[in-house]
């Protein structure tokens, strides 16, 4: 899977509601459904919730490093994730599996609550409507010389990452013949292109400074996706590997360090609201870009359909950003 710009930290794992109903012969794809999107807003707000506590946490001099080690954590969970998955699945069945997941979530948790409180802020009167806080942190982020130009970068770049999630599986399989077994070594290239990015990303701001290293990023990551299309049977399938990796390492560099810009120039106040704000914009656009490649390759074939994505990859210069 296509690491998306702006990945969040690892999200809250199933309810034992799925387990129970297949012990109990329930289970039933509208109850899949309902999980699902329990689930999915319960990640939206555990995202939000951790990108806005760790300036809390940390010194604004080590929000760059620790961002990058939550990216870092990111990465490795992707690489041995599903391994370790289908390893589970095997021994024990996916319901058990489930199970195991829950209690490791329940586990994480437990350690959550032990971190330290925030103080509280002194409440300024009423409290401001839901829409309003919305309207509140849209402003802010649409009117930010700098926020702006990021979002719009992070949203060009989900839309590819959506795209490519869709395309590369078919574009691998039918159009350059390669295996099941090769697929899945191929599309790892991206846990580890994001591993190399977490590592290198302190080290590039330090060394460049952070708007130099987005430049940087930004650059590489384009550069990187122009390879993708180019790939052949046999030992062409490394270009796809090569520019799939440099893809998503970049990404990774200009999330870090545009995320730790969030964190150091919003107001405390308005943080969560300006991350859930970037979050629904960026992130609404993966689903777009998988339907837009589906319906392009439909049309013109995987390969033309990843040399428009790669175009795509290059439609919003990081220099505007900084």
């Amino acid at each position: 899977m296509t690491t998306p710009f702006e990945s969040p930290a690892p999200a809250p794992g199933p309810t034992p509601t799925i387990p129970v109903a297949a012990a109990t012969h329930h289970l039933s794809i509208a109850l899949l459904v309902v999980v699902a999107l329990v689930v999915g807003l319960a990640n939206v707000v555990f995202d939000v919730g951790n990108a806005s506590l760790l300036p809390s946490l940390v010194s604004k001099e080590e929000l760059t490093r620790r961002n990058s080690l939550t990216s870092g954590s990111n990465a490795a969970t992707q690489l041995g994730g599903p391994s370790l998955g289908g390893v589970l699945v095997q021994l024990l069945g996916a319901a058990a599996t489930l199970l195991v997941d829950v209690v490791s979530y329940l586990v994480s948790a437990v350690l959550m609550w032990s971190l330290p409180r925030p103080v509280p802020q002194e409440s300024r009167g009423a409290s401001p409507s839901i829409r309003s806080m919305i309207a509140e942190g849209w402003r802010y982020v649409t009117r930010h010389p700098v926020i702006r130009p990021t979002l719009i970068m992070a949203t060009v770049a989900n839309f590819v990452c959506g795209a490519l999630l869709a395309i590369s599986p078919f574009f691998l399989l039918r159009t350059l013949g390669a295996s099941a077994g090769a697929v899945g070594i191929l599309m790892a290239a991206e846990g580890l292109g994001s591993l190399a990015g977490a590592a290198l990303t302190t080290r590039l701001a330090n060394r460049l400074g952070s708007g130099r290293a987005l430049i940087a990023a930004g650059l590489f990551a384009a550069g990187a996706a122009l390879l993708i299309p180019t790939a052949t049977p046999g030992w062409g399938l490394l270009l796809f590997a090569v520019g799939y990796a440099g893809y998503n390492g970049g990404l990774v560099v200009l999330s870090v360090l545009t995320r730790t810009y969030r964190q150091t120039a919003t107001p405390a106040e308005l943080l969560p609201r300006v991350m859930a704000t970037v979050r629904f914009v960026s992130w609404g656009a993966a689903p777009l870009g998988a339907l837009t490649a589906g319906l392009l390759s439909a049309q013109v074939g995987a390969r033309a359909t990843l040399a428009v994505l790669r175009l795509s990859a290059c439609a919003v210069p990081p220099s505007r950003c900084c």
